[in-house]
């Protein structure tokens, strides 16, 4: 078995038995930005599916998101509870792709390869977004990852558009 194969499994063991490794990540994470760009991804193997490659141009971002129902405010006159409109609020979006529409927000330039789950505390959900830019000249020049960028003629937005894995499902 490969060395990213053995990390992989090493990784979802640490994260079902919620190991302490982990949770002292989670303490430093807590204390940074909400969006942090970091100099390799946690999860090498699940970041080389989607793309990355340890070169220029190429950028790893992990998002925090929080977690937590999408209350509404009681309205203040008078109604049938039926009608109040405060049980049955749904988030429109999952977790993940807010993560990658805000990693976009913050690095503009930059496209979506992909992004994937790295931990989820009672408040916080994190993602790392693995981005690419495609004006760089180390990633026009890589056919494969050109190609994968601009399969879709409308891919340069991402999560904006919903052309992630999440998006082309729904």
């Amino acid at each position: 078995m490969r060395a990213h194969a053995i990390q992989e499994r090493e990784w979802t063991r640490m994260l079902r038995e919620n190991s302490p490794e982990i949770r002292a990540r989670a303490v430093a994470w807590r204390r940074q930005a909400a969006i942090v760009r970091i100099a390799r991804p946690t999860r090498l193997q699940r970041a080389r599916r989607l793309g990355y490659r340890a070169k220029q141009g190429i950028a790893v971002v992990r998002a925090r998101v929080g977690t937590g129902g999408m209350r509404k405010q009681r309205p203040r006159g008078g109604r049938r509870p039926k009608h109040l409109g405060v049980t049955r609020i749904k988030g429109d979006d999952s977790l993940k792709t807010v993560a990658q529409r805000r990693a976009l927000e913050r690095y503009p330039n930059m496209s979506l390869l992909g992004s994937y789950f790295v931990y989820r505390d009672g408040m916080h959900c994190w993602y790392e977004v693995v981005l690419a830019d495609p004006a760089h000249p180390r990633i026009s020049r890589d056919t494969e990852l050109f190609g994968r960028l601009y399969a879709n003629p409308q891919r340069g937005a991402g999560a904006r558009r919903g052309d992630g894995a999440e998006g082309a499902a729904a």
